[in-house]
């Protein structure tokens, strides 16, 4: 399997979900560095989902595997308030299935900082004092004290759009 990011949670998450689907095999998760081909930090729902496509699309074009998967984080401004959410791709060389997150709402003031072109990581690294939280349990875990982290998150919404390829039967495009 090719992940579309070096991002270890990522690359954990991917690892997680996918094998638990297969429990019987060992699956070799290797993380690639594939642009998204949108902004650092994706402000729209569109935006985001595009850029896990871009991702799992880069990596099919690179290397050989079975499974491509690929994820995105990003926030928008719903009309309950700000929230950050991620897309999820999951491609074979067939098949293409996209999923997303739950939402996290996020403080007005956070999402003020990203409209100024900040990054979610960055600001929440700046609020919590920390530093690289993107690369642990993200704005996720700091938000709900742990309860979540970005990979419990990642790794739930690809055992999600995992669907397609569990009963291709009934997904038929």
């Amino acid at each position: 399997m090719i992940v579309g990011s070096l991002n270890p949670v990522k690359i954990k998450a991917a690892q997680v979900a996918i094998s638990a689907f297969f429990p019987e095999r060992i699956i070799d998760c290797t993380g690639m560095d594939a642009p998204s081909q949108v902004a650092d930090q994706p402000m729209s729902s569109d935006e985001t989902r595009q850029g896990a496509i871009n991702r799992v699309k880069y990596c099919q074009q690179q290397a050989q595997a079975t499974f491509y998967v690929a994820m995105e984080g990003g926030v928008e401004m719903f009309a309950h308030g700000p929230a950050t959410f991620a897309y999820i791709a999951i491609a074979t060389t067939s098949r293409l299935s996209v999923g997303r997150s739950a939402i996290l709402p996020l403080p007005e003031k956070v999402y003020a900082a990203l409209e100024q072109g900040q990054e979610l990581g960055d600001v929440m690294d700046k609020l919590f004092n920390t530093e690289n939280i993107k690369q642990k349990g993200g704005a996720i875990g700091l938000l709900t004290n742990g309860r979540a982290t970005r990979e419990s998150i990642y790794t739930q919404a690809l055992t999600l759009a995992m669907a397609p390829f569990l009963h291709p039967e009934l997904y038929q495009d």
